[in-house]
């Protein structure tokens, strides 16, 4: 009986937060074809805009990633020190009066600028903010980094993902903890969030919307742009890497690691298999199911429409990576990321020999960020991350030839 009200209470309050928000928007169905445009599909059997012919096209993304997600260096990587704002992606007045807040204080001149890592995305949207690419760099006090160094540890660093409609702030604390374990941080922004949102957006729905080709177009971006920021860690001296996603971030975070195997360490907080079907049961992305179902989809077409940026897709490939370490953690009363797809995670994990820790929290996923489940996850997150990089740095750094996937 306890367990049975407990839950009923979870679901209330996890309901009660993922419909708070009255600015989420029923786009109508959009193919999306020209996002995508310059990944043709050979002998395509229907037309690009259309249900079976964007199928076909997900498809071949997927037996084709590793062109998919290739990219070139960016050339202008600078660190520009700005203002910290919040960039919140709600209407709620105590939000805008937080975000008010920092504006004042900015102007005022009572925040300090902080560093911010910046370059131009290889894969460009066409949206000139979006395609500036954010990175909050949080950097090891030199006393840490000298105290590892004395010990034969290798300059090691972390790319954090927040999850989808993250405000700026989202994970930076996490980014602080991690810099007690000598562990540098980028904090990335993610396509079309906080200050990469084009400014006709309250929310970062572009990340992820009912415009097929723009969503899977928006998960090539991070994935090109965490493998880029990788690239310029390389150039500060930084030898063992990681990673952590939360939701949304932990998808565009999982796909990067499959295909860049320098992510030696990788945090999924909330992970699933396939995200068609998290748009589709989700809470959170009821509004973009609305416009799905208006068009006559069906939840197996959705998940065949985003099967390119699904786990699923490239679960081999992940797993051939030697030596990685993973935690996946999940919430047991999730109704955004519903358990049974985080529990098929672990599932495909087994399967393939994958090195994991599997973590439960008790609670959902909004709730994860409530008090005091925020603590319990902050806790699984980050005894992992320093248990991890403590055993990676015992290994022999590879060589170029030794990291590399085909």
């Amino acid at each position: 009986m306890l367990r049975s009200g407990y839950a009923k209470s979870m679901v209330a309050w996890e309901t009660a937060l993922t419909t708070r928000d009255t600015n989420r928007i029923i786009r109508p169905l959009e193919w999306g074809s020209n996002w995508l445009a310059d990944f043709s599909v050979p002998n395509r059997e229907a037309s690009a805009d259309s249900c079976p012919g964007m199928v076909q096209t997900s498809a071949h993304i997927a037996r084709h990633s590793a062109t998919f997600f290739d990219y070139a260096t960016p050339t202008d990587f600078r660190i520009e020190h700005l203002h910290p704002q919040l960039y919140p992606t709600n209407v709620r007045p105590e939000t805008l009066a937080q975000d008010a807040l920092w504006k004042q204080r900015a102007q005022t001149g009572k925040s300090q600028p902080v560093p911010f890592l910046r370059f131009s995305s290889p894969s460009p949207s066409g949206f000139p903010e979006n395609d500036l690419v954010n990175a909050r760099w949080f950097p090891a006090s030199e006393a840490q980094q000298q105290k590892f160094r004395r010990l034969g540890k290798p300059p090691q660093a972390m790319i954090v993902l927040p999850q989808w409609n993250a405000d700026a702030f989202s994970h930076n604390a996490l980014c602080r903890i991690f810099n007690q374990f000598g562990i540098s941080c980028l904090r990335l922004s993610k396509p079309y969030h906080d200050t990469r949102r084009p400014a006709e957006l309250e929310r970062s729905d572009y990340a992820m919307s009912s415009n097929i080709g723009r969503t899977i177009a928006a998960c090539r971006q991070a994935v090109v742009d965490i493998r880029s920021s990788l690239d310029w860690l390389e150039t500060q001296g930084y030898r063992q890497f990681g990673i952590l996603g939360t939701s949304l971030g932990s998808c565009y975070a999982f796909i990067a690691a499959a295909h860049d195997p320098r992510l030696q360490v990788c945090a999924f907080n909330h992970a699933s298999t396939s995200f068609g079907d998290v748009v589709w049961t989700g809470q959170s992305t009821r509004h973009v199911r609305a416009a799905f179902e208006q068009a006559g989809l069906t939840q197996d077409d959705v998940r065949q429409l985003f099967h390119a940026i699904s786990p699923i897709a490239y679960m081999e490939r992940f797993a051939r990576a030697q030596g990685r370490r993973s935690l996946v953690v999940h919430a047991r009363y999730d109704l955004t990321f519903i358990e049974q797809y985080s529990l098929d995670v672990l599932k495909n994990f087994d399967q393939y020999g994958v090195d994991y820790v599997s973590r439960v929290l008790p609670c959902g996923h909004y709730t994860t960020g409530e008090t005091p489940y925020k603590y319990i996850d902050a806790w699984y997150l980050s005894s992992f991350i320093h248990s991890a990089f403590k055993q990676l740095a015992r290994q022999p750094l590879a060589s170029p030839n030794q990291v590399q996937i085909a």
